[in-house]
């Protein structure tokens, strides 16, 4: 059996790609670091990416907006609109980059299901073509977002007291 503590990313149909992973914390406590913005600087993007900027308007038509700097100084923002909000279990959102690197917008959904103390966090990004899909999955997606949650999993440990 693999590790849930492990990013799983498995592709359900040509436009969707959904990542799945356990951590050893509540569901309200893995939440709130997924919408706060002072948390979120704390985990989210690889270390050498860190976010310069986060806004987060956490309410059905609330926008969002998140810029990281990189290494040679160079910035990549995004952001869009909240779909649907119901803390503490799940978060709909648009996606688009300012240079887009994708054709169109994605539809982020994040559900967070608890179960003895372990929170799972499934996220499925829809995009509007396989193309755009693909050309995410050929990208380090998956490695920046298992950087960025083996960070959150730190910071919840610390946040647990654990």
């Amino acid at each position: 059996m693999s590790n849930p503590h492990t990013l799983k990313v498995s592709t359900p149909s040509d436009t969707e790609i959904v990542m799945t992973r356990s951590f050893n914390a509540p569901r309200a406590m893995v939440f709130e670091a997924m919408t706060t913005p002072e948390l979120l600087k704390r985990w989210m993007g690889p270390p050498e990416w860190p976010l310069l900027s986060c806004e987060i308007d956490l309410r059905v038509g609330g926008k969002y907006r998140f810029v990281a700097s990189g290494p040679d100084g160079s910035e990549m923002g995004w952001g869009g609109e909240y779909r649907e909000v119901d803390p503490p279990q799940r978060f709909v959102a648009t996606e688009k980059f300012d240079q887009a690197w994708y054709a169109g917008e994605a539809l982020v959904k994040t559900e967070l299901t608890e179960r003895d103390g372990v929170t799972t966090v499934t996220t499925t990004i829809r995009y509007e073509s396989k193309e755009s899909r693909d050309m995410v999955l050929s990208s380090p997606m998956e490695q920046g977002v298992t950087m960025s949650y083996d960070r959150l999993e730190k910071l919840l440990s610390e946040r647990a007291g654990v």
